[in-house]
């Protein structure tokens, strides 16, 4: 079965098939059609309708009065949308009777914000291609042959900047560094405004800020950065009674990264001309630029569902459907990215958000910042339903739902390469509705349109209640701001959070509560408060976060957590009922990411919090714990394989912890109980799509003489998935889950043999493998990065060598690719040496990749040489021989 058929029949079954309408409802089951070259008012599958007609077509059925049952079913191929895609309470069903807009059998609907681009002619002998843009064209991403390409950017090294800049209040003087002045020299003033700098951990660890160029003056030699991105970048307003810092960037900061010239480009990378109207790209290695599919977003927003307080949007479902390929530019503005924390950020005065800690005092609420958009947004609507959707190649957040929404179901939907966090709940204008000083601002901030809520009454009536955010895969998020959350919870009431699982993650897993908490401390625990309460996140499996920056968690919260409970004085707090409608974390599985600094991560101001039943190996320096909360938390009956309660900053008030199991940063079988893990994670009925993307190991338990198990963790196991010893196949392999398996093994078997889905496809050497001799290379376990193995060899001296002698035709080399590599030699047999760049084109970290092959090599016995040539670093993870 080829791939799009695969994740066309992957995508209906995880939405589930259509039940057949009985006789007695035969009158109100009506099933209409669109498709990508729909036209006309029929609407049948002859004669389907655009998605446009369609929806006219629904209205003029007045579901939501009539009671019939609407199905729309979309055909398959891409829906190239001109506008949003808007629904408003005129498309809503009715209790129990949802209008449906769902694929058709064996059908992958797209829908896209994209044109493609064509007539593409190569620019003289350079490599690049050139190709018309439409008119207006503004975008901050690219995608090519379904992934994120990355626009034009080099390092100031690799451009032969010297560094010697001197920061001000208003950009850089760089006088000093006579590469950076002639560069910048070079260029028009547009082609300077359109430069963009990058400061990866620039206000903090957990953060990346980014600015561009307004200008540059040839004759004082000096850059001055767009306003007010600089200073709210470098000279953020201070704050009083803070429990967690909000740091500035110094201003003599150098960028990682200078992006968005054409004059950067790289083989993959493209670059827009806006006053042209021309596209470029510069293809990579093996890539024929006639047999490319360029989707050049120029949407924002592909779905906007939104009613208001009074006439909600309510009962729609979609179900099977594709959202891809739309942008968000608001990063491009003079407001730049001026990040604080998980993708929240300054875009006024510095001292936006501060309200009366700050002198003078800044907007209201506490922590009111500005959030990333999403492509796919809900606000004002009840029981709308989510199921078995892509959302995917996205540039904004994937998906969001504020503003009084009520019982929204998110379930078994993959999300992945998206740009932000894959999912944004709540608003950060209303954590208090019920206070009327916070009307005007959740009016503006937390819909999409002000004036068509004008008439609300906001109240007890704007919180959001009731989401359920259930089965789903969030993976690879955050590709272009760092700083991302798979999930990120803000003010709400009734959210469950159950049995997703979250990898290959920039930053945080699960984030409850953003900035909130700043104020907040035991000391202090009243400064900022909120309506949260009864929200639960529970048997969610996390690896493989945290890979890019640090200083969070698999799950993190701060602030206040419950609603309190007072005994019959009025005045005491009843811990056990405010506990009981507090944050209930329970049953998650966290593993794999070693540059945690806490797994479960209660910091400022957080309380009332109920960790129970979880489970953290290798994940962190602490499994749980700190910096400033409130307290009032309890840990109990935990399997974790580093400490608990562990508070560095100020200690909170009180825990509790009581009935928790130390276990080992490596368990094999047994030592975590098996229902424990078989009930993290995805459910069976809801993982066709993660099985469909095919079986990876993540994690697989160490072995010794004695061993005859082995534990695996991963991603798209069913029961039925192959596993192999080398090409053996094994029998007896116990499925505890899709995340988990337990398989047999031959005592002393490497656990690094262990393959599934198909056979190893070769003899792969980890970097441990004693074959290999080095000279200069040191040895780093539990990066969490997505090392083989989680381990590798690096060296930081010109001239370290590792050797290897094999028998066989052929040899690939495995290491990293990342900015602060540089080039190593490769030498078989003594011959000429072959030198290869590891620095990557998109300037993002690849682990755990063939970093050089040889194949037709004459049979026989070999020698191979890896030796550091430049950069910071070399890495090595190891061989892969016949």
């Amino acid at each position: 079965m080829n791939s799009a058929r695969a994740l066309a029949a992957a995508l209906l079954a995880a939405a589930g098939s259509l039940i057949a309408a009985s006789a007695a409802d035969a009158a109100t089951a009506i099933t209409l059609y669109a498709s990508p070259a729909g036209s006309g008012s029929a609407c049948t599958q002859a004669a389907p309708c655009s998605p446009a007609g369609a929806q006219n077509a629904v209205r003029s059925l007045a579901p939501a009065t009539s009671g019939a049952d609407v199905t729309v079913l979309m055909q398959d191929g891409t829906y190239r949308l001109s506008a949003t895609w808007s629904f408003g309470p005129a498309d809503s069903g009715s209790a129990g009777h949802p209008v449906v807009w769902q694929a058709a059998p064996g059908a992958h609907p797209v829908i896209s914000g994209a044109s493609r681009v064509t007539e593409w002619t190569q620019v003289g002998t350079s490599g690049v291609w050139s190709a018309p843009a439409p008119a207006g064209s503004a975008t901050r991403q690219l995608y090519v042959n379904g992934s994120a390409a990355p626009v034009a950017m080099a390092s100031p090294a690799a451009l032969g900047f010297s560094g010697a800049w001197t920061g001000t209040s208003t950009g850089y003087s760089i006088g000093g560094d006579s590469a950076a002045a002639a560069w910048f020299g070079a260029l028009t003033a547009a082609q300077v405004a359109g430069v963009e700098f990058d400061y990866p951990g620039g206000n903090g660890p957990w953060t990346e800020s980014r600015c561009r160029v307004a200008s540059y003056s040839a004759a004082a030699k000096t850059l001055t950065m767009t306003q007010p991105c600089w200073t709210d970048t470098t000279a953020r307003a201070p704050f009083s009674q803070g429990s967690g810092g909000l740091p500035s960037m110094s201003t003599g900061t150098k960028p990682a990264r200078l992006e968005n010239a054409r004059v950067l480009l790289h083989p993959g990378q493209w670059f827009l001309d806006p006053a042209a109207n021309t596209l470029y790209y510069q293809p990579a290695a093996g890539q024929q630029m006639t047999a490319l599919d360029v989707e050049l977003p120029r949407l924002e927003s592909l779905l906007r569902g939104a009613g208001t307080l009074r006439t909600p949007l309510h009962d729609v479902t979609f179900r099977g459907l594709q959202f891809s390929y739309a942008t968000w530019n608001g990063p491009s503005s003079p407001s730049g990215f001026a990040d604080v924390q998980s993708n929240l950020r300054i875009t006024e005065a510095n001292n936006q958000g501060l309200c009366t800690f700050s002198s003078p005092a800044g907007t209201c609420p506490w922590g009111a910042l500005t959030q990333p958009p999403a492509n796919v947004a809900f606000s004002a609507a009840n029981n709308v339903t989510l199921s078995g959707n892509r959302f995917a190649e996205l540039g904004g957040a994937g998906l969001s739902v504020m503003y009084g929404s009520a019982n929204t179901l998110i379930q078994g939907n993959e999300f992945t390469d998206i740009a932000s966090t894959a999912i944004l709940l709540g608003c950060t204008y209303d954590p208090l509705p019920t206070d009327p000083a916070e009307s005007a601002g959740i009016k503006q901030h937390c819909t999409p349109n002000p004036s068509e809520v004008s008439g609300d009454t906001i109240g007890a009536n704007e919180i959001l209640t009731g989401t359920t955010v259930a089965d789903n895969s969030i993976h690879h998020i955050g590709t272009n701001y760092s700083s991302a959350c798979g999930i990120t919870l803000l003010f709400s009431r009734g959210t469950t959070i159950t049995h997703n699982d979250l990898y290959d993650l920039p930053y945080t897993g699960i984030t409850a509560g953003v900035i909130q908490g700043h104020v907040d401390q035991a000391g202090t625990p009243q400064n900022s408060t909120n309506i949260n309460a009864d929200n639960a996140i529970s048997d969610n499996v996390f690896h493989d976060f945290l890979s890019v920056r640090s200083d969070g968690g698999a799950i993190y919260a701060e602030g206040h957590q419950a609603r309190y409970v007072y005994q019959g004085d009025g005045t005491t707090i009843d811990p056990v009922q405010t506990l009981a409608h507090g944050l209930q974390v329970t049953g998650n599985v966290a593993y794999r990411s070693p540059n945690t600094n806490f797994t479960y991560y209660d910091d400022a101001g957080a309380e009332w919090i109920n960790w129970q039943g979880n489970v953290a190996f290798g994940a962190g320096s602490a499994s749980q714990g700190g910096c400033s909360p409130t307290g009032h938390f309890w840990i109990t009956g935990n399997y974790f394989s580093n400490s608990t309660q562990s508070y560095p900053c100020a200690a909170p008030i009180d825990t509790h912890a009581s009935g928790n199991t130390v276990i080992s940063a490596t368990p094999g079988p047994g030592v975590v109980p098996d229902n424990l893990l078989a009930a993290a994670g995805v459910r069976p009925a809801f993982s066709a799509l993660a099985v469909a993307a095919g079986p990876k190991i993540y994690y697989a338990s160490p072995t010794t003489s004695q061993t005859t198990q082995v534990l695996i963790g991963g991603e798209g196991f069913s029961p039925s998935t192959p596993v192999y010893l080398g090409t053996t196949p094994v029998n007896g392999v116990q499925h505890l889950s899709g995340g988990f398996l337990i398989v047999p093994v031959p005592a002393g078997t490497p656990s690094g043999t262990i393959s599934v889905g198909a056979p190893a496809n070769g003899n792969r050497l980890n970097d441990t493998e004693p074959a290999i001799t080095y000279s200069g290379f040191s040895y780093a376990a539990n990066r969490g990065l997505g090392d083989y193995l989680d381990d590798i060899r690096y060296a930081t001296a010109n001239g370290s060598t590792a050797t290897l002698a094999f028998t066989g035709t052929t040899v690939q080399v495995f290491g990293e690719q990342y900015t602060d590599q540089g080039n190593i030699g490769v030498r078989i047999d003594g011959g000429t040496q072959q030198t290869v760049n590891t620095v990557p084109a998109d300037g993002q970290r690849h682990t755990n990749v063939a970093v050089f092959s040889a194949a037709g090599l004459a049979a026989g016995s070999h020698t191979i040489v890896v030796t550091k040539l430049s950069g910071q670093y070399a890495t090595l993870d190891g061989f892969q021989t016949p």
